[in-house]
């Protein structure tokens, strides 16, 4: 028994829409002209090794909770032992003492 497998992208089309993404045509026009969705199309781009994910417009590195502990605690001029508990505070918790300290500084 053989199964065979179903090619969703001829050699031609990989060949016409890694061009296109490569030229810099947006991955949803590249879509539409294929008849294909745009989450199909990013799948063969990946697979082919081209595709590079969207930044998210606007997003900074969120600061771990150690980070923030630690400048706290060096501006109180205390030590990581005794502020270690802090790590059991909320992420927006520590953000809103953070950036108090970072004023007051």
């Amino acid at each position: 028994m053989t199964t065979e497998k179903i090619v969703s992208y001829t050699a031609e089309q990989t060949e016409h829409i890694v061009a296109e993404y490569l030229a810099g045509v947006a991955v949803e026009a590249i879509a539409l002209s294929q008849g294909k969705s745009t989450r199909s199309v990013i799948a063969k781009l990946s697979r082919e090794g081209v595709y590079v994910a969207k930044s998210k417009a606007g997003t900074v590195a969120r600061v771990t909770k150690s980070t923030m502990i630690a400048a706290i605690a060096a501006h109180f001029g205390s030590s990581m032992e005794v502020m270690g508990s802090l790590e059991k505070a909320s992420h927006e918790a520590l953000v809103v003492l953070f950036e108090g300290v970072k004023i007051s500084t």
